[in-house]
């Protein structure tokens, strides 16, 4: 037989293109139109109702970018339509761009009721199945004229709607009542899914031919020209090998409906509680025709909206709850990045996230959702167990730029030894459409092949929003079991994660360590003032919490601001979505941020204030947050506080630092360190007093400024040939000595560079080995990466990097692929080197972006640790950290790992001055390895104190936890503060265990004088 293939299959796509698709809407008539642009932001239905509407024709220009028009829909079914399906069909001006990234809208009913969105791939709102012929049509649609702002990464203004202008972008196309035509429409979806299974199956195989030859008979049997009279007959060409049932080999696809909805990117977060509304209408309207639909949905955050906003689609949500076509998962208030939340921030993202589920829609959840995060921190399965959470869900792996993950479902080790069951679903997209080449892909793609049977397919539009579309369910049912094709069986992700578990996991492997995305790298340092704004409200939290359970346990009458602090948490944790906090949205939303960050550090100030003035007025006293003692200067004073709590401030002979001009090299000096700064501004020597050695072997805190053009996605990449070009910054305008003792010594250092200008001003003061830069920047550079370099001369095999309680240790070699890829990483506020017996610590207020290398000099090999300072990438946002910055790193010799922990909690907790008598710590340990984390009031408003505390170092830990106050009932607890058993007197830690103490005060204790009386509990049995 001639093979005709290729012609056979050009006749079937041309039938399809230009004569089937088309079809499947048969009889259409225009609706009447008339139109309200609604000035400025959003508006509530209820006002669009009230407003004044002008005729508006089709074919007109509307929508400026990021505004809204309303449009009245208005018309009648045909009386001849009786009996037939009848819809309304609109198209605003969609282009060829995706759902969620162009114009859509929401449909509602004359009384303001949502009815559903609309998008590209959904156009439709039935009106009769079958319509009755005469029914009258009055809708409202309120269309959102989103621009597109991602163009091949060019520099667009569009991305703010201070920038983006004021001329329409859209042309209203249609608005009109039409008969679907269904045979015809799933003649459509057989044809899609067969011929799709068919391109997937090898030629050799029989199963491709007997489809090709069935879909030719297919086309015989249609007119082109009378496709909706013959589409029936056509249909029934194929029902013989659509019926034809899936090998018991094949692979079993668990599919769940999903609508991945950036909480913000290339829209606002404005726009986010509108993208949620539109797809959560869709996918509850589309579970009553469809009752085997199963959805899927995180963030708790976007309910939350919902429910604030429509609460008719928030009805509709709990209604499918019920029904079981509507699955909460994620446990977290939103998919948040993985890497620079700190420790507490990414527990209350599971805390507040589980809570809201739980409460108010009745679920448990049990897993982690995170499909689009850049990678994922190591401390991850401990907290997912602390939380009650079995699995773990991730696609963004598959992203990889140079190695592929062996596995896709596998147990995941954290850094305490924590194990979580977690898939990797290798369809290798979170947005699946059914279609046959995902499917394929899915199979032949799989890890676990011969072990392992299932993996789990989300499907529907996603990233901006959509969801699933009856055409999805459609080839669903077609692929339920079809010959050559994986099974496909919609369910609940619990559903998959307890068969695989089952299935595999006594077998399977176990990934040890981060989950580090070989992509996206540069997230860690883009729009470093979201980052710092992060940074510092987790910090204020935790002082701001601190103060108030102080306040709260010493003073009855002080009232715990309890609903202050779960809106600002809330506020925190939803700009650190993984678009927000890594950088990578439009200016909008980071212009949002920093104005919004600015806010919560007041309004934290005034609280922390406020619970300070609740403990009494006094003399002078210096309140420390961090849980380790510190001796610092003060004002005129070297002040020694211990942890979590306070001393008076008091002059007196101390320690003291030197400076000296000595042959135009400036040396600062105290009894721990003898710094030498040369007249280029650089470190020439840093040398530790009390291990008698040098630390540096090169200059030190060399500016280094390298070209920044990534092969792709400009705010989210720093790629490798960055390396290949650099300028050191070594010219200075001026050097100046400007504090020379007795409790500080500076040196102002100017250097001006490009269109930009640094001033820094190196700092060493009395009794500290700590060496702090705390630098200023007029930052007006052109694609360009700003790095601070530290070559130390400490040769170390590996990195030890702060991560969520803990560290995580990474090679300085390249000697695999896998190392190689690591070339940017991250560290929260700490990086350490180290050899034996001494190592150096690198510390930060604000940055996250670090690398490290090994440097061979005259006299051995050393180790350059640099921190990424500042990027000036052009996309999203064309302006991207233009402007000025001010934030601090220091360099601590001599540094244990618990010196790096303990000082970059000094760094980043500021001592506080006050007037107030001196607060004994509400806890303390004995433990100098382990380190309190969050002392708080608990979730219930019970009045107990909770604290969350962790082993540091990476080693083994015997603890008692000292109460400054009576307890009369000490529990452990999960995250979630919900008891475990009773805590026993001294406490035993595995090596960065986390631990959740809930203690109860002996109340009626207070008001007798007994306040700040450290007592012990003795429980009645140990854990």
């Amino acid at each position: 037989m001639h093979d005709d293939r290729s012609l056979v299959e050009a006749r079937l796509e041309r039938a399809l293109r230009q004569f089937l698709r088309p079809a499947q809407y048969g009889d259409r008539v225009p609706l009447a139109l008339s139109a309200w642009h609604a000035p400025g932001e959003p508006v509530p239905v209820g006002q669009a109702l009230q407003a004044s509407y002008e005729p508006f024709t089709t074919g007109t220009a509307w929508g400026k970018p990021w505004s809204t028009s309303w449009f009245r829909i208005e018309g009648r079914v045909p009386e001849e339509w009786a009996g037939r399906l009848v819809e309304v069909v609109i198209d605003p001006g969609f282009t060829g761009d995706g759902p969620g990234f162009q114009a859509e809208g929401l449909l509602y009913d004359p009384a303001g009721i949502p009815l559903k969105g609309i998008h590209p791939r959904n156009r439709h709102l039935t009106v009769g199945a079958p319509a009755r012929g005469g029914e009258a049509v009055r809708l409202l649609l309120e269309a959102a004229a989103n621009p597109a702002v991602l163009h091949g990464f060019e520099p667009t203004r569009m991305g703010d709607v201070l920038t983006a202008g004021d001329g329409p972008i859209y042309r209203f196309a249609a608005a009109d009542l039409a008969v679907l035509d269904e045979d015809v429409w799933h003649l459509v979806l057989d044809t899609e899914v067969l011929s799709e299974l068919m391109y997937e199956l090898d030629p050799q195989r029989p199963r491709r031919h007997e489809i090709l030859r069935a879909l030719e008979n297919m086309l015989d049997a249609l007119d082109l020209h009378d496709v909706s009279g013959t589409a029936a007959a056509a249909r029934a060409e194929l029902t013989e090998v659509l019926s034809r049932p899936a090998s018991a080999s094949a692979h079993r696809v668990s599919a769940t409906g999903h609508a991945h909805i950036d909480s913000a990117w290339l829209w606002p977060l404005r726009e986010t509680v509108r993208k949620a509304s539109r797809t959560f209408a869709n996918v509850t309207a589309l579970a009553l025709d469809y009752p085997e639909l199963v959805f899927a949905c995180s963030q708790a955050q976007q309910y939350a909206w919902v429910k604030e906003h429509q609460p008719h689609i928030w009805e509709r949500i709990k209604e499918a709850v019920r029904q079981g076509n509507w699955a909460p998962v994620g446990s977290m208030w939103v998919e948040s990045d993985a890497n620079m939340p700190g420790g507490e921030a990414l527990a209350r993202q599971i805390v507040h996230g589980k809570r809201f589920f739980r409460e108010e829609l009745g679920v448990e959840t049990e897993e982690i959702w995170l499909p689009d995060s850049f990678g994922y921190t190591a401390a991850f399965p401990q907290l997912a167990k602390l939380a009650g959470v079995r699995w773990f869900l991730t696609q963004k792996l598959s992203w990889n730029q140079t190695n592929k993950m062996p596995h896709h479902t596998f147990w995941w080790e954290g850094i305490d030894g924590t194990r979580v069951f977690t898939h990797f679903p290798p369809v290798d997209t979170y947005n699946s459409q059914f279609h046959g080449g995902e499917l394929a892909h899915a199979e032949r793609n799989f890890a676990e092949k011969g072990i392992a049977t299932r993996s789990l397919v989300p499907f529907g539009w996603g990233d901006g929003g959509g969801g699933p579309t009856r055409e999805m369910l459609e080839k669903a049912r077609r692929l339920r079991s079809l010959e050559g094709s994986p099974t496909v069986r919609i369910e609940k992700p619990e559903a998959f994660f307890a068969a695989a578990e089952e299935e595999y996991g006594a077998h399977a492997p176990v990934w040890s360590g981060e989950l580090y995305l070989e992509l996206h790298r540069a997230t860690y340092t883009t729009q470093a003032k979201t980052k710092q704004g992060n940074r510092r409200s987790e910090h204020a939290l935790r002082e701001a919490e601190l103060w108030c359970a102080t306040a709260a346990v010493r003073d009855a009458s002080y009232s715990y601001p309890y609903d202050a602090l779960d809106r600002l948490w809330k506020t925190v944790l939803l700009h650190q979505f993984h678009d927000i906090l890594p950088g990578s949205s439009i200016a909008w939303v980071h212009r949002e941020a920093r104005a919004t960050y600015a806010r919560v550090l007041a309004e934290l100030e005034e609280i922390t204030a406020e619970a300070v003035r609740a403990l009494g007025s006094g003399s002078p006293v210096v309140l420390n947050a961090s849980p380790y003692e510190r001796t610092e200067v003060v004002g005129d004073a070297l002040v020694t506080v211990p942890g979590l709590g306070g001393a008076a401030v008091s002059t007196g002979p101390g320690p003291t630092v030197r400076a000296a001009h000595d042959d135009g090299v400036i040396v600062l000096e105290n009894d721990r360190l003898r710094v030498r700064i040369d007249a280029d501004g650089l470190l020439t020597s840093v040398r530790d007093l009390a291990h008698g050695r040098e630390v540096l072997c090169g200059p030190g805190n060399l500016l280094q400024l390298h070209p920044d053009h990534p092969n792709a996605w400009d705010a989210w990449d720093i790629d490798r040939h960055y390396r290949r070009t650099h300028t050191d910054l070594t010219s200075a305008e001026s050097v100046e000595l400007v504090e020379s003792g007795p409790l500080r010594a500076t040196v102002r250092v100017t250097r001006a560079f490009g269109s930009s200008r640094i001033t820094q001003e190196i700092r060493l003061t009395a009794a500290s080995r700590r060496l702090d830069i705390v630098t200023d920047v007029d930052w007006q550079e052109s694609e360009k990466v700003l790095k601070a370099a530290f070559p130390l001369d400490v040769q170390a095999e590996r990195s030890a990097a702060e991560i969520q309680f803990g560290h995580v240790h990474r090679p300085t070699h390249a000697n695999t692929g896998w190392d190689a890829a690591r070339f940017e990483i991250c560290a929260h506020r700490w990086l350490r080197v180290a050899e034996e017996s001494y190592g150096v610590a690198v510390l930060n207020d604000s940055t996250y972006g670090h690398d490290v290398t090994r440097t061979p000099h005259a006299d051995g090999l050393g180790t350059t640790v640099r921190l990424t300072l500042l990027r000036a990438p052009h996309s999203p946002d064309p302006e991207t950290d233009l402007g000025t910055h001010r934030f601090t790193y220091a360099l601590l010799p001599g540094a244990g790992a618990g010196d790096a922990v303990a000082e970059g909690l000094a760094l980043n907790l500021p001592l506080r001055r006050a007037a107030a008598p001196v607060p004994e710590p509400l806890v303390s340990v004995d433990d100098p390895a382990v380190t309190v984390e969050s002392v708080k009031l608990a979730e219930d408003r019970g009045g107990d104190v909770v604290v969350r505390l962790y082993e540091s170092r990476g080693g083994r830990a015997r603890v008692r936890v000292t109460a400054g106050f009576p307890v009369s009932r000490a529990e452990v607890t999960d995250l979630l503060e919900r008891p475990l058993g009773e805590a026993p007197p001294e406490i035993e830690l595995r090596p960065f265990q986390i631990l959740t103490l809930r203690l109860r005060p002996a109340r009626q204790s207070q008001g007798t004088g007994r306040e700040g009386q450290a007592v012990k509990w003795e429980p009645s049995q140990a854990l």
